[in-house]
């Protein structure tokens, strides 16, 4: 008996057959996921950190089986520490300094149980959002695209996830800085991870870099220092994307002197 062999496409994951829908679904899952939690929380009537919790636990939680059970670890960037070249150390200097000027801006009395809170919720999102753009979503564009698509695609999607905050009633120019903030450290995280292919050093920067701003004054708007820190932040890009071209060169150069 005759046998018809099955389409290998049959086999290829849906994410790489559709790797800009797949993450433009994982963007409208999240948002769903947002907007329902901050829904219930107004209903509710719910502290202003409800919503996060509520829709991110239970999402940590899934990526937490899913990594599990497909031993993808690695995959995502969860290396050790120790895997990033010590000469490429120097490039995480820059979201060092960030840090140095939104402590800048002061701190407000808190107490202990409140600082613990604090660790735990910003623990949370910073391993949510990380793992969610700068693993699932940039690796699954880095297959089939090109880097700077892969970067700027996954940098506007979490550019865009903070549009909710307009919602807030903060001012026009709180909110563009705001998002013109989350496109460019989108954009020099993503750059690292390329770089480097280690998330850890970027779910710790986000982690200290959103407790800083919770420990930070209530009710503070733009100053000076948030325009140093775009500037900062824009020259990070820019020097990452010069140090990955030169890489790139210098690996076409090799490959054409192995070719010889």
């Amino acid at each position: 008996m005759k046998t018809t062999a099955k389409p290998a496409n049959l086999n290829v994951p849906f994410t790489e057959k559709r790797p800009v829908l797949s993450v433009v679904l994982i963007e409208l899952l999240l948002l769903a996921a947002m907007f329902a939690a901050g829904a219930y929380a107004t209903v509710q009537e719910l502290d202003y950190t409800a919503p996060v919790l509520i829709a991110f636990i239970p999402i940590s939680i899934i990526l937490l089986i899913r990594l599990t059970w497909k031993k993808s670890w690695r995959r995502y960037g969860f290396l050790p520490l120790t895997a990033i070249p010590r000469q490429n150390l120097v490039y995480y200097l820059p979201l060092v300094l960030v840090l140095a000027c939104i402590a800048l801006n002061g701190f407000r009395a808190v107490s202990g149980r409140e600082v613990l809170f604090f660790v735990f919720f910003t623990l949370l999102v910073g391993f949510v959002e990380e793992t969610v753009y700068r693993g699932l979503i940039l690796h699954i564009l880095l297959r089939k695209k090109s880097v700077a698509a892969a970067v700027i695609t996954s940098s506007v999607l979490f550019s865009v996830t903070h549009v909710l905050n307009m919602l807030s009633g903060q001012s026009a120019e709180d909110t563009v800085v705001q998002l013109v903030y989350a496109l460019l450290t989108g954009a020099a995280l993503a750059l690292l991870i390329v770089k480097n292919k280690n998330i850890l050093p970027l779910i710790c920067y986000h982690f200290i870099h959103n407790l800083i701003q919770f420990l930070g004054p209530d009710g503070r708007s733009v100053s000076v220092w948030d325009y140093v820190i775009l500037a900062i932040l824009l020259l990070h890009c820019i020097w990452l994307i010069f140090s990955l071209n030169k890489e790139k060169h210098a690996l076409r150069l090799s490959g054409a002197s192995a070719a010889r």
